[in-house]
C-alpha cells in the first residue's frame, strides 16, 4: 500500500534522512522505533508531506504522494494524526470531527463518520459541543484519533498516541487502535515504548541517525537482542559506496 523508496528529507539545509526505505502493507499496524531524533515524526512527516523531500519516491496505491502538496492526501485514503493532538482549541469537539471529514465532504460522509467516532469513543458523544481546548489529554486524544478517521482513511498515520496518558486512558486509546486495524485500517505507529509498539504491531523498523538500522516481524524482533543493540548504535545501517 505505502512504499517510502530511499528518501532523503530535511528542514530547508539540514538534513535528517538518508536513504530511508519502508512499506506498509494493506491491513498492517508497522511501528517506527528509534531513540529520540533518530528521524521517526521526520519520516512520518515525509510520508504527509509537511517535512521537505530532497529526494526518493513515496508512493501510495499507485499514487505518487512526493508529487503532491498535503491538503490533498486525505483523498487518497491517509490520513495523519499528529503527536500532542493537535486540536483546535477553542472549536467545539463536534467542529474539530467535522473539519476532519475534509473540503467539500458529504453530509452522509460527514454523518457516517461521526456514527464510527462516537462509536469508538463514546465519550466524545457526551463532549459534542465542549470546547475541544478543554478536554482532558487523553480525551483530546481520542478527540484527534476521531477526526483523522472521519476522511475515511485505508492508512492512519499516529504519532505517540499514549504521551501524556493515564493507564486507563492508555488502555481505552491502544483497544481503539486495535479495533481501527482490526476494521482493515493499515496503521503506521509511532510509541516510544519499545515493548508496546512490538505488542501492536506485525512489523518494525528502527531508525538510528536518519537512517534504518533494523527492520522485522515484531514478533521477532521482540524475541532477540537485535533492537538493543540498534538503540545503542551497535548496528549500524548499510551505507552506500
Amino acid at each position: 500500500m505505502l512504499e517510502v523508496a530511499h528518501l532523503d528529507a530535511g528542514y530547508g539545509d539540514h538534513q535528517v534522512l538518508w536513504d530511508v526505505s519502508i512499506r506498509v502493507a494493506d491491513g498492517e499496524v508497522v511501528a517506527l522505533l528509534g531513540p529520540n531524533g533518530s528521524g521517526k515524526s521526520s519520516l512520518m512527516n515525509s510520508v504527509s508531506r509537511l517535512v521537505t523531500r530532497l529526494g526518493g519516491t513515496i508512493v501510495f496505491d499507485g499514487v505518487a504522494l512526493h508529487e503532491l502538496p498535503a491538503y490533498k492526501l486525505p483523498r487518497h485514503g491517509l490520513s495523519h494524526v499528529l503527536e500532542r493532538h493537535r486540536m483546535f482549541p477553542q472549536m467545539t469537539v463536534l467542529e474539530n470531527l467535522q473539519l476532519g471529514a475534509g473540503p467539500g465532504a458529504s453530509r452522509d460522509k460527514v454523518a457516517r463518520g461521526l456514527d464510527k467516532a462516537y462509536a469508538l469513543f463514546p465519550r466524545l458523544r457526551e463532549r459534542t459541543r465542549q470546547v475541544a481546548g478543554s478536554l482532558s489529554g487523553g480525551e483530546q486524544q481520542m478527540c484527534a484519533i476521531a477526526r483523522g478517521l472521519m476522511s475515511e482513511p485505508r492508512l492512519l498515520l499516529v504519532d505517540e498516541p499514549f504521551i501524556g496518558l493515564s493507564p486507563h486512558m492508555r488502555a481505552e486509546v491502544d483497544a481503539a487502535i486495535r479495533r481501527i486495524n482490526g476494521e482493515g485500517v493499515a496503521i503506521l505507529l509511532i510509541e516510544q515504548n519499545v515493548a508496546v509498539s512490538l505488542a501492536m504491531s506485525h512489523r518494525a523498523y528502527i531508525l538510528r541517525e536518519g537512517r534504518v538500522v533494523l527492520e522485522g516481524r515484531s514478533a521477532e524482533l521482540a524475541a532477540g537482542d537485535a533492537v538493543p543493540q540498534a538503540f545503542l548504535g551497535r548496528i549500524q545501517p548499510a551505507r552506500p559506496n
